[in-house]
């Protein structure tokens, strides 16, 4: 049986440099892969303060953090001619999801994106993940008509 939240008790708030090892384990239940040194280094990025507020937020429930979002603005970049926000990563505790927390990140992010100039909201996800697939599609994401994502293989 699933459990009820009171979505009153949810607060999102900027994430914070002692959220790291939460967003950690959060991030390692979803992809099976302990990606600390990623995430040390988004932290130090998205913390700085001409970002924090835009591009790091986290879902509280109850004092615990259930969740997180990070992204950030560019302007120009890529040959882009209008302000974007580039989602890089989200994430929310396996026993939280289905309850609507991405969902809340997700629209405090964009209301501050918007705010900040942003006109679009980017962001790339595996074609094999059905999940994200399906929570960016709900949301309203679709695939980009003007960035074509190109790779190069090093091997």
């Amino acid at each position: 049986m699933r459990m009820k939240l009171e979505m009153e008790k949810l607060v999102i708030r900027p994430l914070r440099k002692e959220d790291l090892e939460e967003v950690i384990r959060i991030d390692r239940e979803y992809t099976g892969r302990r990606r600390e040194e990623y995430y040390k280094r988004l932290m130090k990025e998205i913390l700085e303060p001409e970002y924090a507020l835009i591009t790091s937020l986290a879902a509280e429930y109850e004092g615990k953090l259930v969740g997180f979002i990070a992204g950030v603005i560019f302007s120009g970049e890529f040959g882009i001619p209008e302000n974007i926000a580039y989602l890089t990563t989200i994430g929310v505790d396996k026993k939280f999801l289905k309850h609507g927390i991405g969902r809340e990140l997700f629209n405090q992010f964009a209301t501050n994106a918007r705010a900040a100039g942003a006109q679009k909201i980017h962001t790339l996800v595996e074609w094999t993940n059905r999940d994200l697939l399906r929570f960016f599609n709900r949301a309203g994401f679709k695939p980009s008509s003007t960035v074509l994502n190109l790779e190069f293989e090093l091997g």
